[in-house]
């Protein structure tokens, strides 16, 4: 992934949400998802844009399937709004930009 958007891992996952101060909006995704691939540059330009307001994450699912069941992620993509460690937010699908922005408008 470009700088902006950060990598999460089983290891890394509950230490980052934890640990930020901003929002955090984590993609949970998978290489073979095409309307996965089609959100990716979007979550780019939110987190180049947005960067001190949320922190935008990925996180795939085929390597971090505890985590995806943990939240009960049935469909990708989801993407999990987290604000002090936890969820607030869900957003199922792929979205455009503005659509994305206005969903988690109220916590950044």
């Amino acid at each position: 992934m470009a700088g902006a958007v950060t990598t999460l891992s089983d290891a890394t996952f509950d230490e980052t949400i934890g640990a930020s101060d901003a929002p955090v909006l984590v993609d949970f995704w998978a290489e073979w998802c095409g309307p996965c691939k089609m959100i990716a540059p979007i979550l780019e330009e939110i987190a180049e844009e947005q960067g001190d307001a949320v922190t935008i994450a990925k996180l795939n699912v085929d390597e971090a399937g505890d985590i995806a069941r943990r939240f009960e992620v049935m469909s990708i993509p989801t993407l999990i709004l987290f604000q002090n460690g936890e969820p607030v937010k869900r957003i199922v699908g792929a979205k455009p930009k503005q659509a994305l922005l206005d969903d988690i408008a109220e916590y950044i």
